[in-house]
């Protein structure tokens, strides 16, 4: 098995270990099965999507694995991607602490219907992974990099961010919380920032992109913006 592989593995878990203790100490039960159900949709897609890209783009996975404020080379990402965070520890949190103290009441199979947003967020990310192996975490071009105009980058600019956000706006109802949607509320002007500030990024960098901008008029929702 190569450095990468063991290192991406070692990356789920680690993030397995760190959401999974976000839910059950703000919870304070382990009594939670609306978490357990959302771990195990969350990481099935996770693990299938990484072992897809161990198969058939290492390259891409090497791109993904590098995320975070840390890795972003900008000021305005590196801000960017505190909030944005920041707002993915809250989505968790906030959920977690609506169920310890009843906030909200959720019947079951609301929750049920989170976790299939969850999982038609990642089914929508891993098209465009599968479409873009320029899809990079982080702002940035690659030496070889080109324009990507086929698949669903013919429908949105951003096809990541649009499945991203029903991956988010799944996450809070499958926990079980009303109320956790305020985070992601919260959570939209980091969103639509770093949308603008990539798109400025790439109209700048990457031949062709102010082409494809007006080939391509809808940034994140079809016929509507």
């Amino acid at each position: 098995m190569s450095i990468l592989n063991i290192k991406a593995f070692v990356g789920l878990l680690g993030l397995f270990l760190v959401m999974a203790a976000l839910l059950f100490i703000s919870a304070w039960t382990l009594d939670y099965w609306q978490a357990w159900t959302f771990l195990a949709v969350y990481f099935g897609w996770s693990l299938a999507i990484t072992l897809y890209l161990m198969a058939r783009d290492p390259k891409l996975l090497q791109r993904r694995m590098r995320g975070g404020p840390t890795a972003e080379k900008e000021a305005a990402q590196k801000i960017i991607m505190s909030f944005a965070s920041l707002g993915f520890i809250g989505l968790v949190i906030f959920p977690a602490l609506d169920h310890r103290f009843v906030w909200s009441r959720m019947p079951p199979h609301m929750a049920l219907a989170g976790d299939v947003l969850v999982s038609l967020g990642f089914l929508a990310i891993f098209f465009v992974l599968k479409e873009n192996t320029f899809s990079s975490a982080t702002i940035e071009l690659a030496p070889d990099q080109k324009v990507i105009s086929t698949g669903p980058y013919a429908i949105v600019r951003h096809p990541m961010y649009a499945g991203a956000l029903v991956l988010l706006l799944g996450i809070p109802i499958a926990l079980g919380s009303w109320w956790g949607l305020l985070v992601l509320t919260s959570m939209m002007p980091a969103l639509i920032w770093r949308l603008f500030d990539e798109e400025k990024f790439l109209a700048r960098n990457l031949p062709g992109y102010a082409e494809y901008q007006h080939k391509v008029r809808f940034r994140l929702i079809p016929l509507l913006w």
